[in-house]
């Protein structure tokens, strides 16, 4: 039986994570899976944005995984849209939107699991079983979200 290769949407967190002390071991070792193409690393404009004023050897790990291991998810007013209800439904705050549009993008795109260090807005079990709430009750599926090390444990487990 073949299996297609895990969509895994990444924000800048764990890109950073790759040049950052404390996420370092594991966001390589999850980056060596995209690089290997075990995964396929789902990108956004948006986290593309957000690591633009990064230092140079940050973006550059986006190099070293081949195209054809890789998923571009562009903008888009539904994407807008999705982020605006979880502001709405106060999910997270106004000054959160960037956040909210990471979620709304993996959702839409369809990623099997969204990767994030963002304990605070993103990786935080009250708040995402609220994003599956209203991505329920507007037609989505619901979206797992998971830090990098715990994509990496699960991979034992299976």
């Amino acid at each position: 039986m073949r299996f297609r290769r895990l969509l895994v949407y990444v924000d800048a967190s764990v890109v950073g994570g790759c040049e950052d002390a404390e996420f370092k071991a594991d966001s390589l070792a999850l980056w060596r899976r995209f690089v290997d193409g075990r995964y396929t690393l789902v990108l956004s404009a948006h986290t593309l944005r957000e690591l633009a004023g990064a230092p140079e050897a940050v973006p550059a790990h986006l190099d070293e995984v081949p195209d054809t291991c890789q998923l571009l998810l562009n903008d888009s007013e539904e994407a807008s849209e999705l982020a605006a209800e979880y502001l709405r439904h106060g999910i997270l705050g106004p000054g959160s939107h960037a956040d909210a549009l990471h979620i709304a993008l993996a959702t839409i795109g369809q990623a099997d699991v969204l990767v994030s260090w963002n304990f605070r807005h993103i990786v935080n079990l009250g708040r995402i079983r609220l994003f599956n709430g209203v991505n329920l009750e507007l037609g989505y599926g619901p979206l797992e979200i998971r830090t990098p090390k715990e994509v990496l444990g699960y991979e034992e487990d299976v």
